[in-house]
């Protein structure tokens, strides 16, 4: 037996209408489908709110009692407000006899402990959480339940693994695609002790080094020395060259004031 909701018929259509129903503490709606006209609704907010949150409310037949008029139909959309999460609209789609619908129906995983990929540290990798299917409306999967039994590392789950009910057909036929992994683990790898080595050595300079690089300026101050005092000596000895004839001359001064006064004695 579908779960029955009861909603009300909604005059007014259009965003003045829907706020008027917002007002009155109601969500507002729309019934689509089955070749009938569009017909705009409005749904007690509790009520919904505890439809939606038993679960499967988007995969689920429901019986949508419309002032007494019972119309058999399945949650297409549920808009809620970004900002306080409340709900804004729903959308239903109506069920006919015999109808085939598409719906997403939700993915399950069963011996995870008896994987040795799993076991030996692997991740396991949902690459989709629902599969969407055609099917009957009276004959809706529950869930898809795929066994992860013996899987190793870097194997994949796909959509041939498991035998869908009759009638159940996924909406991609054209590949096998894939449902899960087993990812490996991702291992940070250590620096080995020679390659940290390496890179100390290639920061720091060798004892060697050091005492070269700091012998060199000591090399080349005592250079800079030498050649100061190179260019020292000669200026020297060109100094003590020019003095020695000045002293000469002195020398020779009174040796030629002596005739002077030898000549006056006489």
């Amino acid at each position: 037996m579908a779960d029955e909701i009861k909603a009300y018929a909604r005059p007014r259509s259009g965003t003045g209408g829907a706020r008027a129903t917002r007002r009155e503490g109601k969500v507002p709606g729309v019934v689509y489908g089955d070749g009938a006209e569009p017909q705009n609704i409005a749904l007690h907010s509790n009520e919904l709110v505890n439809a939606i949150n038993r679960g499967r409310f988007l995969s689920t037949i429901l019986d949508l009692d419309i002032d007494g008029a019972k119309t058999r139909v399945i949650a297409r959309e549920v808009q809620r407000d970004p900002v306080n999460d409340n709900l804004v609209h729903v959308d239903f789609q109506r069920i006919g006899k015999g109808a085939h619908i598409r719906v997403d129906v939700p993915v399950r995983f069963a011996n995870e402990g008896l994987s040795p990929g799993l076991k030996r540290g692997g991740v396991l990798n949902v690459v989709r959480h629902a599969i969407e299917v055609t099917c009957p409306a009276d004959a809706i999967p529950e869930y898809f339940e795929f066994n992860l039994e013996g899987l190793e590392i870097g194997r994949s789950v796909h959509i041939s693994a498991i035998k869908l009910p009759e009638g159940v057909k996924p909406t991609i036929l054209n590949r096998d695609f894939t449902v899960a992994t087993i990812a490996g683990h991702k291992i940070e790898e250590e620096p080995t002790p020679a390659a940290e080595v390496a890179a100390v050595e290639g920061a720091v300079p060798a004892e060697g080094e050091e005492a070269a690089a700091e012998g060199a300026p000591a090399d080349a101050k005592a250079a800079a020395g030498k050649e100061a005092a190179g260019a020292k000596a000669p200026a020297g000895k060109e100094a003590a060259g020019g003095k020695a004839p000045a002293g000469k001359e002195a020398a020779d001064k009174p040796r030629a004031g002596k005739p002077a006064a030898d000549r006056g004695k006489k």
